[in-house]
C-alpha cells in the first residue's frame, strides 16, 4: 500500500470526479506519495498545523490495472526513495481513507487501522 496526505479539497474533488488529483501533479508531473513508515516525518516537516486532511490508502496494484504508473525516486533531501505516482489516482485505487489531523500536542500519529 501506498499513503498520500491529502487536503480535504481535492478529496472532495475526487469525489466528483472519481479520480484524486492535487497540485504537485500538475507543477513536478506527480503525485507525491509514501510508504507507511514514512507518512509520520513527511507530515511533521509539511503539514504542521494543518487540520484539513485525509491520509489515503492507496493500492499499488490496483494502480497499475489502471495503467497508472508508479517509480521509487531518491529524494536527497530525505535520504530515501519516494512513491511518485504519475497520473491521477482512480478512486478504485484507494482502498481506505482517515482523518489526520495533529493531536493536541501538535503532532501526528498514524490513524487506528493503518499497520
Amino acid at each position: 500500500m501506498l499513503y498520500r496526505i491529502a487536503d480535504l479539497t481535492d478529496w472532495q474533488q475526487a469525489l466528483q470526479t472519481s479520480f484524486f488529483v492535487s497540485a504537485d501533479l500538475a507543477a513536478d508531473g506527480f503525485i507525491h506519495g509514501s510508504e507507511m513508515g514514512q507518512v509520520l516525518e513527511t507530515a511533521r516537516r509539511y503539514y504542521a498545523g494543518r487540520t484539513d486532511m485525509l491520509l489515503l490508502e492507496i493500492d499499488e496494484a490496483t494502480l497499475a490495472q489502471a495503467g497508472v504508473r508508479v517509480a521509487r525516486e531518491w529524494v536527497a533531501a530525505r535520504g530515501e526513495a519516494f512513491a511518485h505516482v504519475f497520473g491521477p489516482i482512480p478512486l478504485a485505487a484507494i482502498t481506505r481513507h482517515f482523518a489526520f489531523q495533529p493531536g493536541p500536542d501538535g503532532q501526528f500519529s498514524l490513524p487506528d487501522g493503518v499497520e
